[in-house]
């Protein structure tokens, strides 16, 4: 049995497993010592705690100095205090000095109304600065295709570090230099865009001020809104109607599909489309890459390269190009949806619609910052036009709906447009980890097998695990599948794969804790696996709804290879649908 303490603080008795820190006991009896460095990501199974800004100390009984609550353990008949003179005052001393290096742009920044350092500045009553006339320490500022990097505002919490290092094991980021000169930033003060960041955006999900933020780009939207020449659609990812009612007060888990179309259409798009469209075409591409290796894994044709790995995800993407570039050729090579939906929409509907594709602009709404950086890609610039013109965050979109004084709680339910606006259950579920597997199947087992499924719920798909197996029988050959979500586990995975020790098949594999659910342009989570499973239930609660399930049935796919396609993995379908991958490793 786990050993327990009984400690004291304010006045309660509480105990509690030995190890506990004193800010988790605290909390235990809803005592809020307030922080600024420690983030708990539950989901992720990390913790910063690294006691660096010492805005939770608290005073304990037979200490001379204030103990840090956050990295303080608890012991047997410990007496803390958590609310002393002594306490008050040093923590608002110390939050004075990280204001006095930090600069005064809040009506500007983008984390403004969402800062923690400013909500702190609020709650320690600080109206004047005592520590200034000094020269702020000048630190370098980025702005990449996702992300703007203002180290001026870093307060050195490391939470970026601490989710990018020991969640994601990028290691993109880390701390370097002394003093004064201490900033966050790539190896040798490299720039981002230089360095092994995949953009999955989970370092500005963490960050407590305006140090990390995503690209917005909503202004530019409405310039190209307002521009009577251009033609402009949005396609929408599953998940983002499954977080951002969130932004508007409604609980984790409120599907909001039809009220988020009809604010698209307020907003003043031409035509609101659904990323699951794309979905559903992605697993036809998908799909039939997988069938088409496993038939020939199974002819005895050596070539053949397993497990192959699902492509949906830009961050996982970036990742095996630059860590793992001895196995570019075991990915899928089809699109992501975005980007098959915009090689559509810019190649095939605009021809059948009569709009120049240079007058046509497609917008995406997504989880992903690295969906920002994927637009930008060359490859999805033919003639330098892109399929995909800019990206948007779930947190972007809600935004722009308060700007334009929408009252998104009261709006009725809207319906996407045709054609690109029809999909399956299997398009929905894309948003959850597991969720490209389980849509695979669908179709892959009623592909090989010829056979209709009973029960299209692979369940043993489904869940928050880290890394999940299951082995799915297709009448009488066992299909294994393994599921991954977090950069830290796919590692795991692929350490397998390149030393010989794949079990493998098929694998998914997403950036962010959840999938796309958990992405770092979705409403703030910090790890929170109880909102994270809300949102993959919402999910598929609309994939239960759905007349439809399967990618395969979807008419307006069919209608596509028919009219367009021919047929999956098709030349047509290679040129539209398809990419190639880059060795990104830096010695």
């Amino acid at each position: 049995m786990e050993k327990q303490v009984t400690l004291q603080i304010d006045h309660h008795f509480i105990t509690v497993p030995e190890g506990s820190t004193i800010l988790e006991a605290a909390r235990e009896i809803g005592i809020d010592i307030p922080t600024l460095c420690h983030i708990d990501l539950k989901g992720t199974c990390v913790k910063n705690n690294p006691a660096s800004c010492r805005i939770c100390v608290v005073e304990v009984e037979g200490r001379r100095n204030l103990a840090p609550a956050c990295a303080t353990r608890c012991t047997e008949g410990m007496k803390v205090h958590t609310s002393t003179l002594r306490v008050m005052n040093a923590r608002k001393i110390v939050a004075e000095l990280i204001l006095s290096d930090h600069p005064n742009e809040c009506l500007t920044c983008p984390k403004s109304g969402n800062c923690e350092l400013q909500t702190l500045a609020l709650r320690f009553n600080i109206r004047e600065m005592p520590f200034n006339g000094g020269e702020l320490s000048a630190r370098k500022r980025e702005t990449t295709s996702s992300i703007i990097r203002n180290m001026d505002k870093c307060i050195f919490c490391r939470r970026c570090e601490s989710v990018c290092n020991d969640v994601q094991t990028v290691g993109a980021i880390g701390a370097i230099r002394r003093g004064f000169n201490t900033t966050i930033a790539p190896a040798f003060d490299k720039m981002m865009a230089d360095s092994e960041c995949t953009y999955c955006g989970q370092c500005v999900a963490v960050c407590p001020v305006g140090a990390l933020t995503e690209r917005d780009h909503t202004n530019r939207l409405l310039e190209d809104l307002a521009n009577p020449q251009k033609t402009v659609i949005v396609q929408t990812a599953p998940a983002v109607r499954a977080a951002l009612g969130e932004e508007f007060g409604m609980p984790p888990g409120t599907l909001v599909t039809g009220k988020m179309v009809y604010a698209l259409r307020e907003l003043g798009f031409d035509y609101v489309f659904d990323t699951d469209f794309a979905a559903d075409l992605t697993i036809m591409e998908e799909g039939a890459e997988i069938l088409n290796r496993l038939g020939r894994y199974l002819d005895g044709d050596t070539s053949v390269r397993l497990p192959i790995l699902t492509s949906c995800c830009p961050a996982w993407v970036n990742f095996f190009e630059h860590q793992f570039p001895d196995l570019l050729d075991i990915p899928s090579t089809a699109r992501s949806p975005q980007q098959m939906f915009g090689s559509v929409a810019k190649h095939v509907w605009a021809k059948k619609t009569g709009i120049p594709a240079e007058q046509l602009v497609v917008v995406s709404i997504m989880p992903c910052l690295a969906k920002k950086y994927e637009c930008d890609r060359e490859e999805f610039k033919p003639g330098g036009i892109p399929d995909v013109d800019y990206s948007i965050t779930t947190r972007e979109l809600a935004r722009l709906i308060k700007r334009a004084n929408i009252g998104f709680t009261l709006l009725p339910d809207a319906e996407f447009d045709n054609p690109m606006g029809a999909s399956t259950g299997a398009g929905a579920i894309f948003g959850a980890t597991g969720g490209v597997m389980e849509a695979a199947l669908r179709t892959v087992y009623e592909t090989y097998t010829g056979k209709a499924l009973q029960k299209v719920d692979f369940e043993q798909v489904r869940g928050l695990e880290g890394v999940r197996h299951a082995n799915i029988d297709l009448g009488g050959f066992e299909l294994k599948v393994g599921i991954a979500h977090g950069l830290g586990n796919a590692r795991h995975l692929l350490e397998n794969v390149r030393n010989g020790r794949n079990e493998y098949h098929v694998i998914e594999i997403m950036a962010c804790p959840g999938g796309c659910i958990g992405g770092g342009g979705q409403p703030l989570h910090h790890g929170n696996s109880s909102i994270l499973y809300a949102r993959a239930n919402a999910l598929y609660r609309e994939d239960a709804n759905k007349p439809l399930r399967k990618s395969h049935e979807n008419p307006y796919i069919k209608e596509l290879y028919e009219e367009c396609l021919g047929k999956p993995l098709s030349e047509e379908a290679e040129r539209l649908l398809h990419t190639h991958y880059f060795n990104k490793s830096i010695n």
